[in-house]
């Protein structure tokens, strides 16, 4: 992933944002959030993809994370406005990849892609991505 660490924000890249609140466990000792936890804001911010943009619960999807990548830009305040931005940058057969920006108080505290693999439940191997997935995804991001 080629990322821009500038910290202003370019919000046309990204056709779906959620907000998320920043919680005191979120915190660390140094008075902002703690890297951990950013991972845990791409992680909520998927589910409201896959709830709002695919119409399914994340955890009924049979998905699983297989990349993790978070380029850390500048730290989020305990009281920062905080979204994460998400958008779709190309469908694998069976793999889900997924670009984000992690933004606080509208400026970039982060970059992150994930890739989510559709796997059989019962074999654990992949599987194609559901057609009705790849029609909302092809019909809202292309």
């Amino acid at each position: 992933m080629s990322t821009d660490v500038s910290d202003v924000s370019d919000d046309s890249d990204y056709d779906y944002e959620v907000e998320l609140e920043v919680r005191l466990r979120d915190i660390d000792f140094m008075g902002h959030v703690n890297n951990a936890t950013y991972a845990t804001y791409l992680e909520q911010a998927r589910e409201a993809f896959f709830r709002d943009a695919l119409g399914v619960s994340l955890v009924d999807t049979g998905t699983v994370l297989v990349n993790l990548e978070i380029d850390y830009v500048r730290p989020i305040a305990a009281d920062s406005d905080v979204t994460v931005a998400v958008d779709v940058p190309e469908l694998g057969d069976s793999s889900l990849p997924l670009e984000y920006e992690i933004r606080a108080d509208g400026r970039r505290a982060a970059t992150a892609s994930t890739v989510q693999v559709v796997r059989d439940p019962d074999t654990g191997d992949s599987v194609p991505l559901p057609d009705e997935w790849r029609s909302r995804i092809e019909t809202h991001w292309e």
